[in-house]
């Protein structure tokens, strides 16, 4: 079972960048509700360290504190496939030096998070009354995830 130390410097900083690269890339779906997709990034990696043990490479990773760099990205345009290019690699990484269980869970992780930020905020109504959980250009982004990572959705 590999761990942290099993990583050089820029390896783990690829693997650490991917869930907080797929939060943001939900977050910019839609217009509004970044304080909240924030927040909601923080709670999913609280909630990890709580429930630790099902796999230490994973705990390693949540024991960390989620980051993007915005000075990385050099147009607005390219963010989006930026970010899943960030994914690919993490995974990549993870595929070349973790077990398989270590790629699942930190794949079920990166979608948990994903679903946790198009929640936080509901997208149309008035008021908070109405709307909806889950935007169809959330819903593409937790797909375009789910397909980076080649895993199922569930709704």
């Amino acid at each position: 079972m590999p761990s942290k130390a099993d990583f050089d410097a820029e390896e783990w900083s690829q693997v650490l960048a991917g869930p907080p690269a797929a939060g943001l890339r939900v977050a910019m779906a839609e217009r509004g509700g970044t304080l909240r997709e924030a927040m909601s990034i923080g709670r999913a990696y609280a909630d990890a360290r709580q429930e630790h043990g099902s796999s230490e490479l994973l705990d390693a990773i949540v024991a960390e504190q989620p980051a993007v760099d915005p000075a990385e990205f050099k147009d607005e345009a390219d963010v989006p496939q930026a970010l899943m290019q960030k994914l690919t690699e993490a995974v990549e990484i993870l595929e070349a030096k973790g077990t398989d269980d270590d790629v699942d869970a930190y794949k079920q992780f990166v979608v948990d998070l994903a679903k946790r930020v198009a929640s936080a905020k509901k997208e149309g109504g008035v008021l908070g009354i109405g709307g909806k959980e889950i935007s169809d250009s959330e819903q593409a982004a937790l797909e375009e995830i789910a397909s980076t990572l080649n895993v199922g959705l569930s709704r």
